[in-house]
């Protein structure tokens, strides 16, 4: 006969529940157990129903409902105040929603995570949502870059409009040490809602702009800190609702980022000769509307809040003393450093080398759509073989791609297809993985301070 019992108590009570579904026989036929919430002791707050009378009943009470049983220490653990619990079930603040034992996991520090279940994917989907519209406009930087040079910025060199979108970049990830603490004191909620208003003012304002300084203010500022608002506590949320499967959760919402990269170069390709450049921007501004509204009303957090204190909600570069976070660190600034080159410059590198303007803007499209599996795939195979070490092969595999295809490709359109898929897969799971990896290094409430942080130093890169 197996029995599966769980003990939750305080120093008064322990309640012990009995699974009635995996009671069996030797024969295999299921044993009538007693339908009732029996306690080791009497309760004050439900009435007190004698063994005796549920075993007349023709019910069979388990040893372990029986009155004075105790757990053998292999089936329990112990507080550090003295209490006993099951160490089939860890009860910790941590797990303030409960989910089937089948799919709960249990870290180091004790913090249970449902690894599944409605809850924890309609936040996957959220942050999906969110990372849609705030990181499909980052991997949509190359259309709008090669429009401007050829239109409204046409007056100013490449490098300068670059600036644009440099601090654009820079913005998105530089916020987030501020954003990180911010997130993990007091949740999600309200800095993707600010971010949300931030890309929609962006992209309704947008077709306004006819100055750099326009450009700048609009592109630059606030479409960086929109983005920032949305993107680390995208990601970080994710990691209060999984921690085995951390890897291809992250990447399934990452995957986000890669349909807007897709999806936002070709419908402005299609809208800039139709409708021209401000109403082109504002459709898809609308679509962003849309998204955000939808990652506000489903990224949520499982911590409890923190107090609103210094050490709560001031970011801390003390964490930079801990060796493995500051090498990891470092590694992720130099990829970083390197990818954002080909994402910005490849159609513009393809209009200076006589592809036409269409399958330029296409070309950003067919990048996002390899980086599309290159951010979910590698999460599955992250979480078998080590998340550092399927990073490692997909940084050396953009190191090999940039090398052998990139730098001799000339006026060859194939090549710079073939490019464009195994860089844009090679490239993905950096957005994927680094978070997971990160996670590695901290507690599941530091998450957000320690990977925001690590990404305002790659912010320079």
């Amino acid at each position: 006969m197996s029995t599966n019992v769980r003990l939750h108590g305080d120093s008064h009570t322990g309640a012990i529940e009995q699974d009635s579904s995996r009671v069996s026989t030797t024969q295999g036929t299921p044993l009538d157990v007693a339908p009732l919430g029996l306690s080791a002791k009497p309760s004050t707050d439900a009435p007190n129903v004698p063994l005796s009378s549920v075993e007349d009943a023709g019910y069979r009470i388990p040893p372990a409902a029986q009155p004075g049983y105790d757990l053998p220490p292999e089936g329990r653990t112990t507080l550090e105040d003295g209490h006993d619990r099951s160490s089939l079930e860890s009860q910790t603040d941590h797990s303030a929603h409960s989910a089937p034992m089948s799919r709960v996991t249990t870290d180091a520090d004790g913090n249970t995570y449902p690894e599944g279940g409605l809850e924890a994917w309609l936040v996957v989907f959220g942050s999906w949502a969110g990372l849609f519209a705030a990181l499909g406009l980052v991997n949509t930087i190359g259309t709008f870059q090669a429009y401007l040079d050829n239109h409204q910025l046409e007056d100013y060199s490449s490098g300068s409009t670059g600036w644009i979108f440099g601090m654009y970049a820079f913005l998105t990830f530089f916020c987030g040490v501020q954003i990180g603490p911010i997130f993990d004191a007091k949740g999600p909620r309200f800095l993707v809602f600010a971010g949300s208003v931030l890309v929609v003012v962006q992209m309704a304002t947008l077709g306004l702009c006819t100055q750099y300084w326009h450009f700048m203010l609009v592109i630059g500022v606030t479409g960086g800190l929109g983005a920032s608002l949305i993107f680390t506590p995208a990601i970080s949320a994710i990691g209060h609702f999984f921690n085995e499967k951390r890897g291809v959760a992250t990447g399934i919402a990452a995957t986000g980022g890669s349909v807007g990269g897709v999806t936002f170069p070709l419908i402005l390709e299609k809208l800039f000769p139709m409708i021209g450049f401000a109403w082109a921007t504002r459709v898809v501004g609308l679509i962003c509307l849309i998204l955000v509204i939808i990652s506000c009303l489903l990224v949520k957090s499982r911590l409890p809040k923190k107090p609103a204190s210094k050490e709560n909600v001031l970011p801390d570069f003390r964490i930079f003393g801990e060796p493995k976070f500051a090498l990891t660190t470092a590694g992720i600034f130099f990829v970083e450093w390197g990818l954002f080159v080909p994402i910005s410059y490849i159609s513009s590198y393809a209009l200076a080398h006589g592809v036409s303007s269409q399958f330029s803007y296409q070309l950003l499209a067919i990048l996002n759509a390899g980086s599309f599996f290159g951010r979910w795939i590698p999460g599955f195979v992250a979480d078998s073989l080590g998340r550092y070490n399927t990073l490692i092969a997909t940084v050396a595999l953009c190191l090999v791609c940039n090398a052998c295809l990139w730098l001799p490709a000339g006026d060859s359109v194939p090549v710079m297809v073939v490019y464009s898929v195994i860089f844009g897969f090679a490239s993905g799971s950096n957005i994927s993985l680094t978070p997971v990896c990160i996670s590695q290094l901290c507690k599941i409430e530091n998450y957000g301070r320690y990977y925001a942080t690590s990404y305002t130093i790659v912010s320079f890169g």
